[in-house]
C-alpha cells in the first residue's frame, strides 16, 4: 500500500477545500457545461464543486484509494486512476486543467516536458492550464526547510513535512502523520525541484503563454525571494496562419 493509500483517510483533515483555491479555479474555468480535468485530483473534492456548477469533470490520480473514493463521492464525475503524465490517453479536450499541491514536483523534468505537450494538446484554444506549486527559487537556496507542524482538531492527529537535501538535482520529501502519539506512516520521496524561470521556458516550448503569475490563490504578487508558493497560469492563445 502507498503512502498515499495510508494517507486517504487523512486528507480531508489535513487539506480542507478552501472556497477561495476554487473561486480561483471557476474563474477560468469558462462557462459550464465546459470540460475541466484536475490532474491529481485526490479525494476529487474540487472535481465534486465543478460538477455542482455544472461542469462536465475528469479526475486522475496515481492512488486507486483516491480515486475510488473520488468515484464513491462524486459518482456524475469521471475519475481514472492513472498517472498524470498519461494524460494523452484521455483523448479528450478540455477548457481547463489544473494540477494543485505541488504534484508535477513529484515528476522528472523530461516527464514534465512531455506532460506539458500532451496537456496543451489537449487543452481548447482559449482555455487556461493552472498548476501551483511550492516556490523552489525560495527552496533551493537553503540545505533544508521545515514546514509549520499541522495540528487536526483535538491535537491528537499531527502531520510533519520536510524537505531535506535540497539540491537542483532532487529534494528528499520527509512525511510523517501521527494519531494520538502513535506514527500512521514515515515515509519519504524524491522531489524534482524547477525553478520558475525554467518552469515558464519549458511552457514556452510547449506553445503556452503566460497569463499570470502569484504566490498564491489570493492572487498576491510572486517574490522569488521570500514566498512560499507559486501559481502560474497559462492559456493555449489562437495561431493565426
Amino acid at each position: 500500500m502507498s503512502f498515499y493509500s495510508d494517507f486517504a483517510p487523512y486528507y480531508e483533515l489535513i487539506f480542507p477545500v478552501r472556497e477561495q483555491v476554487y473561486a480561483f479555479l471557476r474563474e477560468h474555468a469558462g462557462r459550464s457545461p465546459g470540460a475541466v480535468l484536475d490532474a491529481g485530483c485526490g479525494p476529487g473534492h474540487y472535481c465534486g464543486m465543478f460538477l455542482r456548477d455544472g461542469f462536465r469533470v475528469t479526475g486522475i490520480d496515481l492512488d486507486r484509494m483516491m480515486i475510488d473514493a473520488a468515484t464513491i463521492a462524486y459518482p456524475h464525475g469521471v475519475f481514472q486512476c492513472m498517472d498524470i503524465t498519461e494524460i494523452g490517453s484521455l483523448q479528450v479536450s478540455f477548457q481547463l486543467i489544473y494540477s494543485i499541491g505541488n504534484v508535477i514536483a513529484h515528476i522528472t523534468h523530461e516527464r514534465l516536458q512531455n506532460f506539458l505537450a500532451d496537456g496543451y494538446a489537449a487543452l481548447e484554444t482559449g482555455g487556461f492550464w493552472i498548476v501551483q506549486l511550492v516556490n523552489w527559487d525560495y527552496l533551493l537556496g537553503l540545505n533544508e526547510f521545515t514546514f509549520p507542524v499541522k495540528t487536526i482538531g483535538d491535537g491528537t492527529v499531527i502531520f510533519h513535512r520536510r524537505y531535506s537535501r535540497i539540491s537542483h538535482e532532487g529534494v528528499a520529501f520527509e512525511v510523517e502523520l501521527t494519531v494520538e502519539g502513535v506514527s500512521v506512516f514515515n515515509e519519504q520521496f524524491q522531489l524534482y525541484p524547477i525553478t520558475s524561470d525554467a518552469l515558464l521556458r519549458l511552457h514556452q516550448d510547449a506553445g503556452f503563454s503566460l497569463a499570470g503569475v502569484y504566490a498564491g490563490f489570493d492572487k498576491s504578487g510572486y517574490r522569488k525571494d521570500r514566498d512560499s508558493g507559486l501559481v502560474m497560469v497559462f492559456t493555449k492563445q489562437q495561431r493565426f496562419p
